[in-house]
């Protein structure tokens, strides 16, 4: 009997196939699967063509195959309840809860657990009708968030400079329902907050917190953050913003409070806990809560990350995180850039099935990796198969060095339409 554990990651981004690579780096890790995977994950692990949402086709998978290990990547199967349907199972599963996964979910749940809290956010207002929200937007004479409430792949929050851009806001969520007629039934309101964002996540087991490096995402499609919101242009970590002191009053102003009230309220939450924060003149504040790994932040954090994964996981599954509390995590030192190349019209509509040259050559640089995402693989060729097609991450003895680095693999390769930021991290070198 062997006594190396089988792990299986559910999802096919590139935040998938960063935490698949990792795993089989462990001396712990048996097979790595993914479910269903890319052209990335299958080089680095074996794929297994499961929809994230097939819970029952992926719980019988897991018996087959002895899986000792399953990791939630994306938010959808998080929010349906795929822990709680693993865990009654009796298979081990890293995540939160359906009911802890609300934080996500619902921005209307994680803005009233932030109220009852305590926790520092901008100044909000719920709305769940149009004519009420639009009359409350009339009142304002300063920038405005409009954010869908539920789960809108990352492009449901609208940030507003002027009250004709918050009242199409409205329009786009509200009435013509364009990230779905549920995302869109709720929408919260926000004071536009003034400040530099930064990533912070951190392990959650019981009264653990464990911080990963402070990281840093460029939201925006364009460069100069200008554009419309995506799932992330890119990443680098460790982001200089991310200083001691912001650090330490993250712990005791957001997680330990809002750890708190989730435990009140009887959805403790267990497993990746991230938080985005506005770093502003009066401190942190809190511009909303995922459940889980933030992609592309994790690219540029498993690149170097040298905690072995595996034992990181089981802790927090066996409630044991204080052992790494102790004796903190172990980090390469070097910082590390992750550059994401799109297809063209992103994050709008864009064609798939362009072939990609160049991934060999790129992938063979030293301290480079091209994390896969929207990609397939047919035959002998990669093809683009999403809009965030790759993320090519370096690491480099300097922010600038790890820069360079990525964005020379970057440009080894090719598809039709490829586009990139070519700002990522510009201003932290």
């Amino acid at each position: 009997m062997s006594d190396k554990t089988n792990v299986l990651v559910i999802g096919k981004g590139g935040r998938e196939h960063a935490l698949v690579w990792k795993f089989a780096q462990s001396a712990r890790a048996g097979t790595v699967f993914c479910a269903p995977g890319n052209a990335g994950t299958a080089i680095d692990g074996v794929n297994v063509p499961i929809d994230q949402l097939e819970f029952d086709k992926l719980i019988r998978f897991a018996k087959k195959e002895v899986i000792g290990l399953t990791v939630v990547g994306p938010e959808e199967p998080l929010t349906r309840g795929i822990v709680d349907a693993f865990q009654s199972a009796g298979l081990r599963v890293f995540g939160p809860s359906q009911a802890a996964a609300q934080i996500e979910g619902s921005k209307v749940f994680a803005k009233k657990l932030m109220h009852h809290a305590d926790v520092p956010t901008a100044e909000f207002r719920i709305f769940d009708h149009p004519e009420s929200a639009r009359a409350y937007i009339e009142t304002r004479d300063h920038p405005l968030v409009v954010k869908a409430d539920g789960l809108a792949a990352g492009k449901g929050v609208i940030v507003c400079e002027t009250k004709d851009e918050a009242l199409a806001a409205i329009e786009r969520i509200m009435v013509r329902e364009e990230f779905g007629a549920a995302a869109g039934r709720q929408v919260i309101v926000e004071r536009k907050l003034e400040g530099e964002e930064v990533s912070l996540l951190a392990l959650i087991a019981g009264r653990t917190i464990v911080p990963l490096a402070a990281t840093q995402d460029h939201k925006r499609v364009g460069e100069n953050d200008t554009g419309l919101n995506t799932g992330g242009m890119g990443a680098y970590c460790p982001a200089p913003i991310g200083t001691p002191k912001l650090l330490d009053e993250a712990e005791s102003m957001v997680f330990v409070p809002i750890i708190h009230a989730m435990k009140r309220k009887r959805c403790p939450f267990r497993g990746l806990l991230y938080a985005g924060v506005m770093a502003t003149s009066q401190g942190p504040r809190v511009l909303e809560f995922n459940a889980r790994f933030g992609d592309p932040e994790t690219q540029p954090l498993m690149m170097r990350l040298k905690t072995d994964l595996v034992d990181l996981m089981d802790a927090v599954i066996d409630d044991r995180l204080d052992e790494f509390a102790a004796n903190a995590l172990e980090w390469d030192p070097r910082p590390a850039v992750c550059v994401v190349t799109c297809s063209q019209g992103y994050p709008g509509n864009y064609a798939k099935g362009k072939v990609i040259s160049g991934l060999d050559e790129a992938g063979a640089r030293a301290d480079v990796k091209v994390f896969h995402a929207g990609t397939k693989r047919e035959g002998q060729h990669v093809l683009t198969d999403g809009g965030r097609v790759l993320g090519v991450t370096a690491l480099g003895d300097t922010l600038a060095d790890a820069r360079q680095k990525a964005y020379a693999a970057v440009d080894k390769i090719r598809f039709a339409g490829a586009f990139c930021r070519r700002d990522i991290a510009a201003r932290a070198t």
